[in-house]
């Protein structure tokens, strides 16, 4: 069984028998209680922990588990309607409101209910990780010497040397970062290149989680739409004309969510027009490593053909490894470097060393290249199944655009159709999906869902993913019929 599930059953277990113990009252041993759920010790450590953080059980160390007491004499809430007014102000000095929507981006991190299909995730199921492989770089990683001193604050030189292989054969060493995952790259990114209040270009529709950090720093994001080629050139030179931004954030490689990979021929254009525009470019690298098995080579990141220093390049081990593995390159040639480097520091100092030499063990392992082949054939089998059973069980949702690379599906829903209804009435059914509004920066054209094959645990499960979603289709799109 899946530890996550595992330990969740074993919480609700343990919850529910808690009225056969006192106040007080001592709970099973934790040996009993591996023995009696035929659990592992960490599951039950887990779950514990869990009672615990919830006020249900107290632990005593040496001594057991116990049934919480009841609190008395709790104080009276205090007054904190206050806020409210000071962090709802808009002043001259800021005149862009902060407010912070993630729910695009929990919707991706919120582990759904047991029983239910996780259609909706935005990394790769346990079995897909190189779970083994990573445990053993870690182990290493933490027995070389000074493994837990303070690393430099860029990064160690080794892994920013192969971070930098890997994005062009002109980059360095010295222009590169390692920073704490991609999502710190990004934010790093739009906090030295546009000040509060200033717009930023985006594709659109985009990644949720980038929309959030642009409006948390304050910018207002302004949409360049997306077709199966990437992003238009002639909307991007327009919406730079228009708006006046200095920055333009996209995924050239398989965007999130359409999959689109941008064209051989745009490519060019794309820097010709932020280079004219005096703008930059950030390149979400995002999952050049999640490239299936039948695609053919991927075309070089745009920071390959940029010698003049337009592209930040961001690009992430966390994807194609762990959620945990949150290590990650920020790349860029000039002046910005410097200022790049200072909005790191001040924001994390650096990246925890273990992390970062358990990095360099694992893609410096045998092991590394062959799991990118096994990750590559399963992810080629897995969108395979998905659109099959899509096609068949579902043809009424549209879906333009099949990516050879990356981990999901972009479906339009019917005309008419109720997004949100489609999404509820799915988590009804069993099946969690991750709803189109929230990956577009304005009026969406149409409804959307997007369905992840690569958070599930194969293509049996995809299967009745689908058969579920069209149990909610049928409740929830049928008077369009």
């Amino acid at each position: 069984m899946h530890e996550r599930s595992s330990v969740t059953e074993l919480a609700n277990a343990l919850r529910a028998d808690l009225n056969r113990y006192s106040p007080g009252g001592k709970l099973p041993s934790s040996r009993t209680l591996v023995e009696r759920y035929r659990v592992s010790p960490v599951t039950v450590s887990r779950a514990l922990a869990r009672l615990t953080a919830e006020g249900l059980v107290t632990t005593r160390p040496g001594a057991g588990a116990f049934r919480a007491t009841a609190r008395t004499g709790q104080p009276a809430p205090g007054d904190t309607s206050w806020q409210e007014v000071t962090l709802s102000a808009d002043t001259a000095a800021e005149p862009v409101p902060r407010a912070v929507d993630a729910s695009g981006v929990l919707v991706t991190l919120a582990a759904p209910p047991p029983g239910v299909i996780e259609f909706n995730g935005g990394y790769l199921h346990p079995a897909l990780q190189p779970e083994q492989a990573m445990a053993a770089a870690l182990a290493r990683a933490g027995r070389r010497p000074g493994a837990w001193g303070r690393p430099p604050v860029d990064g160690l030189p080794e892994l920013r040397d192969w971070f930098a292989r890997g994005i062009a054969d002109t980059c360095t060493a010295a222009e590169v970062l390692v920073t704490a995952g991609g999502q710190s790259a990004l934010t790093t990114a739009l906090r030295a290149l546009a000040p509060p209040g200033a717009p930023v270009l985006v594709e659109s529709p985009t990644y949720p989680g980038m929309l959030a950090i642009a409006r948390a720093a304050g910018l207002r994001p302004v949409p360049v739409p997306v077709d199966a080629d990437g992003v238009r050139p002639e909307l991007l030179a327009a919406a730079f004309r228009a708006s006046g931004a200095k920055v333009f954030v996209c995924q050239p490689l398989f965007q999130n969510p359409t999959g689109a990979v941008l064209s051989a021929a745009r490519r060019p254009e794309v820097l010709r027009i932020a280079r004219a525009a005096g703008a930059f470019v950030v390149e979400d690298d995002f999952v050049r490593r999640l490239v299936h098995e039948d695609a053919g080579p991927p075309p070089r990141p745009l920071a390959a053909d940029d010698p003049d220093g337009v592209v930040v390049h961001v690009c992430s081990l966390t994807k194609a490894t762990s959620p945990s593995l949150r290590v990650a390159a920020l790349a860029a040639r000039g002046p910005v470097l410097e200022r790049l480097r200072a909005i790191h520091v001040v924001d994390t100092f650096f990246v925890p060393r273990p992390f970062q030499e358990a990095a360099l063990e694992l893609v410096g392992s045998a092991a590394w290249n062959r799991h990118l082949r096994s990750l590559s054939a399963e992810l080629r089998s897995r969108r395979t199944a998905m659109t099959a059973a899509l096609r068949t069980a579902l043809p009424e949702l549209a879906l333009p655009y099949v990516p050879a690379g990356g981990y999901h599906l972009w479906l339009r829903l019917p005309d008419g159709a109720d997004e949100q209804a489609v999404v509820s009435a799915a988590l009804r059914a069993g099946v969690a999906v991750a709803p189109g509004r929230p990956y577009f920066s304005a009026e969406p054209p149409a409804a959307h869902l997007r369905l992840s094959f690569a958070a599930v645990a194969g293509a049996g499960e995809i299967t009745e993913g689908v058969r579920r979603l069209r149990t909610a289709c049928d409740e929830a799109l049928g008077s369009l019929g």
